[in-house]
């Protein structure tokens, strides 16, 4: 499997993503029963734990988020069982009720050995009104160990809706485009609906996760012994506390 791209992914941007609090620093520790990143899972569709920490100065954010992952080992010769990410921005209002984010975010994945690299920078910018962010994500690299991938992208809508009694709820859309010979099997859409709620500061969700990408590529083939696809339509639980 090719891991098709977090960063601000509303999807399980209480879960699976990192968190930018406006404090001049804050930390985030959680656990999730799957590692769904725009919507394939990068666990084989098992827990992981995830972490991450926060700087912030006015609009300026800075920050490190990293998680265990299985998908890298899937690939022949490769060999990495932790994604750590680097990134930072500015947040800021285009006039008054329209923010925007602007930002780079650099995946690393230690040791991956593969070739082309599994690590990946791209570029973001987001524009939210009301309850509503569109962001769009481009990478300036190769992507996710996809040969010839420059300049793939990732276009999503989400939104944030308060139902009553501090239950949030966020559907989220997304469309995964794949530079390069891998194209057609790796492009796809994903899709979900979260339900979360904040006991102050401990953050309880769950999620219906899917896409509709091509199962013979998103799966975790021979070298994990598996035909699981990963980007199947499944509920994601997760727990996160912020600090």
């Amino acid at each position: 499997m090719k891991k098709l791209i977090l960063a601000t992914s509303a999807v399980l941007a209480l879960t699976a993503v990192p968190s930018v609090s406006f404090a001049d620093l804050a930390f985030n520790v959680g656990v999730v029963s799957d590692y769904r990143y725009r919507g394939i899972s990068q666990t084989r569709v098992k827990p992981a734990v995830q972490g991450g920490a926060d700087y912030s100065a006015g609009g300026l954010y800075l920050g490190v988020w990293a998680s265990t992952i299985k998908w890298i080992k899937d690939i022949p010769g490769g060999d990495a069982g932790i994604e750590v990410d680097l990134y930072g921005g500015y947040k800021g209002e285009l006039v008054k009720g329209v923010g925007y984010d602007v930002g780079v975010l650099t995946y690393i994945y230690p040791s991956n050995k593969l070739s082309p690299s599994a690590n990946t920078t791209e570029l973001y910018g987001a524009v939210t009104f009301g309850p509503a962010t569109l962001k769009y994500s481009h990478a300036v690299t190769n992507t996710f160990a996809n040969a010839d991938s420059k300049n793939s992208y990732y276009l999503d809508l989400s939104a944030g809706f308060d139902v009553g009694g501090g239950l949030m709820l966020t559907p989220h859309i997304g469309y995964q485009k794949i530079k390069g010979p891998a194209s057609d099997p790796a492009s796809y859409t994903d899709y979900s609906v979260t339900v979360s709620k904040d006991f102050s500061g401990l953050v309880v969700s769950a999620a219906v996760v899917g896409t509709d990408a091509d199962k013979s590529f998103y799966s975790p083939g021979a070298n994990a012994n598996s035909t699981k696809f990963l980007g199947k339509t499944g509920v994601v639980l997760g727990v996160k506390y912020n600090f």
